[in-house]
């Protein structure tokens, strides 16, 4: 059979004994984007009930009728590992966002640092990215967005049964390979400061935090934007889920 080529994330129910109907972004998308035609087949998925292979019974510019076919694959949270970053330029947060969903996070928070350099935090831009990043990655679910706070209240209301990993680009920080391998099956969340890093009595509170520990990439100096990839890969083939066997989990060929 061909390959399915567009993937859909919608808020609706998405089960086999339902026929959902897309609303006019979205039918917009598929009639005008895409240029899509009757029978012609999408992927869906909404974040709770899975994947499923869908075929389109009726469609135009505002409404879009579709008949589930099959379960293409099961609902599988993503491991449960959050980012905490600070805000950069619009390209690099694009970029921050994108790779942060690419990589599994469960959760994705800003954090206002003293050398954050952007104010504007626009947490809409942030879920339609994480939903078009979802998409294209094949995840079924997608990540939540926190509020932006302040690096001070982080601290403040952390739960400590969630251990906290910060970006040390001091070289105060343990091998973070070591750190990451004793850390699997736990509660995480991995923080990248700033361009400039954390200032030091960020640091400092940082250290003092009996839940925080930092880690260190290495000797060069990286971008922000950088650090979060390299982080969270190193994250995941330490302790996440690159560690696993790669397993169908109910999905049916396509």
């Amino acid at each position: 059979m061909k390959k399915v080529k567009i993937r859909l994330y919608t808020d609706i129910v998405v089960n086999e004994d339902f026929a959902p109907t897309l609303g006019e972004a979205q039918s917009h998308y598929l009639c005008n984007v895409m240029k899509v035609q009757t029978g012609d087949e999408i992927l869906c998925f909404n974040n709770r009930d899975g994947e499923f292979l869908c075929r389109i019974e009726k469609s135009d510019k505002k409404h879009t009728l579709l008949k589930i076919i099959k379960q293409t694959k099961k609902f599988e949270p993503s491991p449960d590992i959050w980012l905490l970053f600070a805000p950069l330029k619009k390209d690099q947060t694009d970029f921050v966002i994108q790779k942060a969903t690419e990589l599994g996070v469960r959760k994705i928070i800003p954090v206002f640092t003293k050398f954050t350099i952007t104010d504007k935090v626009k947490t809409d831009r942030f879920k339609a990215q994480a939903i078009e990043a979802a998409e294209q990655s094949r995840r079924v679910d997608v990540p939540e967005i926190g509020e932006c706070v302040s690096l001070e209240k982080i601290l403040l209301n952390w739960n400590p049964e969630r251990k906290l990993f910060f970006m040390d680009e001091t070289g105060g920080g343990e091998s973070v390979l070591n750190v990451f391998g004793k850390a699997k099956g736990s509660k995480a969340a991995i923080l990248v400061g700033p361009e400039g890093g954390f200032d030091a009595d960020e640091l400092q509170a940082l250290r003092k935090a009996p839940f925080a520990q930092g880690v260190s990439l290495g000797k060069r100096i990286l971008r922000a934007e950088t650090a979060v990839a390299a982080a969270l890969a190193c994250w995941q083939a330490a302790a996440g889920d690159w560690t696993e066997e790669v397993e169908e989990n109910g999905v049916t060929n396509i």
